[in-house]
């Protein structure tokens, strides 16, 4: 059995600092956890309030998702699950950006045609989110075969949970990685729970890790909640990616502290003492307490940082919910370089109908859905 790689032996101490980190990079690290914990209640309240229509939290596994994205280079292809946002976030994509996928409007990069949290940012090499589970993982393991035909110095890095590894695509893109020493690098979040299913239902395997060893390839467990863990072993998986040596499986043990999903209830299927037990090995606050101790968090630091991202996923927020609906136009666009008589001939169809509804103005321009 794999066994467990911890870095943060507790939460004010770190066996050894690893390397190619230095100060500003421990302080970035936590500020995208921090960000992603904001933008995660943000986005919950939205959807309770009725503003939204689903949101997906990440809450508990930002310290698997950052430490491990902090070893991506920006060249890098990172094929996410709907729960990974907190990528995006790291990379730099703009809080206004993030927001409109949340409304679906009409500047939002898909045009409201994916469900919240369902991103797709090719110009930060973020492939689109696919609610399928496990699509990913062959897709990502595709991308780095052809990568390494081309020559192309570059990892791909794909992102599913526990319950994705039941897929017959974990399977397939395990199998073809592995034949081909293709650099990808697998992340498995092992967050304990697919919706209501927990781990002991899901394999028979004593760990997720364990898996990797049937396709010929390294497998990694790591202490999920340790962001400098999570990094160490991401940065040598993408260092034998670099060097032809193959892919790498990582089973990042976490825990989801909040629910599936916002249409979720998670106090339906675990134990209380469950949760409690998992939030006192809260991944921010158990960096905080190692970056107070290196004297790099205070906490006039941790509320101005607070103050600003709250700020600014607020002004998004609003600035997305004055922005109108897409135009029913584009639910036409995007297929076809040119648009074929049939679905010219429906395009018309539904615009005409919509006119003669009275819902939108005979005046030929772009209309609101």
């Amino acid at each position: 059995m794999a066994e467990m790689l911890q870095v943060l032996e507790s939460a004010q101490k770190a066996s050894k600092l690893p390397a190619g980190l230095e100060p500003e990079d421990l302080r970035a690290m936590y500020r995208a956890m921090l960000s992603t914990r904001l933008f995660d209640t943000r986005g919950m309240n939205l959807q309770r309030q009725g503003r939204i229509g689903f949101f997906v939290p990440s809450m508990g596994q930002e310290a698997s998702q950052i430490g491990t994205a902090f070893a991506a280079t920006k060249a890098d292809w990172i094929y996410p699950s709907y729960r990974t946002h907190s990528i995006a976030i790291l990379r730099g994509v703009p809080w206004r950006t993030i927001v409109d996928q949340l409304y679906g409007n009409a500047t939002d990069l898909v045009k409201g045609r994916q469900m919240p949290n369902h991103f797709s940012l090719r110009a930060w090499n973020l492939v689109s989110v696919s609610s399928p589970i496990g699509t990913q993982i062959t897709q990502a393991a595709g991308t780095a075969r052809a990568a390494q035909i081309r020559g192309d110095d570059v990892a791909t890095w794909v992102y599913f949970g526990d319950g994705g590894t039941s897929e017959g695509e974990f399977h397939s893109g395990m199998n073809f990685a592995g034949v081909w020493k293709a650099p990808c690098i697998f992340v498995c979040e092992n967050n304990h729970w697919a919706i209501s299913v927990p781990q002991e239902l899901q394999t028979a395997s004593k760990t997720f890790a364990d898996k990797a060893i049937a396709y010929g390839m390294p497998g990694v467990r790591v202490d999920g909640n340790d962001v400098l863990a999570v990094y160490q072993a991401s940065r040598e998986a993408r260092e034998r990616a670099r060097k032809g040596q193959g892919p790498t499986l990582i089973e990042s043990v976490t825990f989801r502290i909040g629910p599936h999903s916002s249409s979720d209830d998670p106090k339906r299927y675990q134990a209380p003492e469950l949760l409690e037990s998992w939030k006192k090995k809260d991944p921010i606050l158990r960096f905080q307490a190692y970056l107070k101790g290196k004297k790099l968090w205070t906490e006039a630091w941790e509320k101005e940082l607070t103050d600003e991202i709250s700020a600014a996923i607020g002004q998004a927020i609003d600035a997305a919910e004055q922005t109108p609906a897409p135009a029913v136009e584009t639910l036409f666009e995007d297929v076809y370089a040119k648009v074929p008589p049939h679905i010219a001939e429906q395009r018309e169809g539904v615009l005409d109908q919509i006119r003669r509804s009275g819902a939108i103005a005979d005046d030929g321009g772009k209309f609101p859905l």
